[in-house]
């Protein structure tokens, strides 16, 4: 038994509320700390897994609290290419008691009390299946490059237009997650676009005016090394939700969304340089 799953065991009663995945294939150590920390930070009652290949050195941070469970990943979810079936894998790995989840990338950063904030908002009497807030975009030194635009606006724009819900920062339900079937295994960038899609179609979708977190624009970033193929998936997703007798003409919209959405992160590689 490893001792991630020992305290698994010795917290499975216990009033975590708030579970919070980070998956990792070991490639950024620099970064992976800086991620851990900022959880903590965000909020005071998160139940943190750290899911990654088996031979991952994680003794070090269940020592210092910085996590509470280490989960070895599974042969059949290895590899970028499995990250949606991974980060399935952890959500449902969390704690029975935990009602509210998300993930978190190995290179990103939760702003101090986010997590609190979120809670507090999601556990409010019209039940929510998804509250987010504000992202601001870092560069690999952590240097502020620009704000994402967010907005109660942003979840109508989700049919029609450029995916700008963050998803670092965010909590959603639980069981409106396993309602939707979990992160779908179809898409390699947009399966976050395709979860907050589904949560809109079946729940209430809030927006916090707060900064919750920081996403960090670096090559190595799978949104921005694969940017080209992340838009056209992220079209993929929008298309699937349109009554059938729209798809024929979606294009009419569908190729400005995605030049529009492809040159945003152009310039955005732009000032970071």
């Amino acid at each position: 038994m490893t001792a991630g799953a020992t305290k698994h065991q010795e917290t499975q009663y216990s009033t975590e509320r708030v579970g919070i995945v980070v998956p990792t294939i070991g490639g950024r150590p620099e970064y992976l700390p800086l991620a851990l920390q900022s959880i903590r930070a965000a909020g005071g009652n998160v139940y943190v897994l750290l899911i990654a290949p088996a031979d991952f050195a994680a003794q070090q941070f269940l020592d210092s609290g910085l996590i509470d469970e280490f989960l070895p990943e599974p042969l059949e979810v290895s590899g970028a290419a499995n990250l949606a079936a991974k980060i399935n894998v952890g959500l449902r790995a969390l704690p029975a008691n935990i009602k509210y989840f998300n993930w978190l990338g190995d290179d990103d950063l939760l702003t101090p009390g986010s997590l609190d904030l979120a809670f507090a908002r999601i556990q409010m009497h019209d039940h929510p299946v998804l509250v987010f807030g504000g992202c601001e975009y870092i560069s690999p030194q952590g240097e502020r490059i620009w704000d994402m635009p967010a907005g109660q606006w942003n979840v109508p724009l989700l049919r029609f237009g450029p995916q700008l819900i963050p998803q670092p920062g965010a909590l959603y339900s639980r069981a409106a997650f396993e309602q939707l079937g979990g992160l779908s295994n179809k898409f390699g960038w947009a399966f976050d676009f395709n979860l907050f899609l589904g949560l809109s179609t079946i729940g209430k979708c809030i927006y916090l005016p707060h900064t919750l977190a920081k996403f960090r624009w670096h090559p190595g970033s799978l949104s921005v090394s694969k940017r080209s193929h992340s838009v056209r998936e992220a079209s993929a997703v929008r298309r699937s939700y349109l009554p059938a007798w729209l798809r024929p003409i979606s294009p009419l919209w569908e190729w400005p969304v995605m030049q529009a959405t492809y040159l945003a992160g152009i310039r955005v590689s732009k000032k970071l340089k």
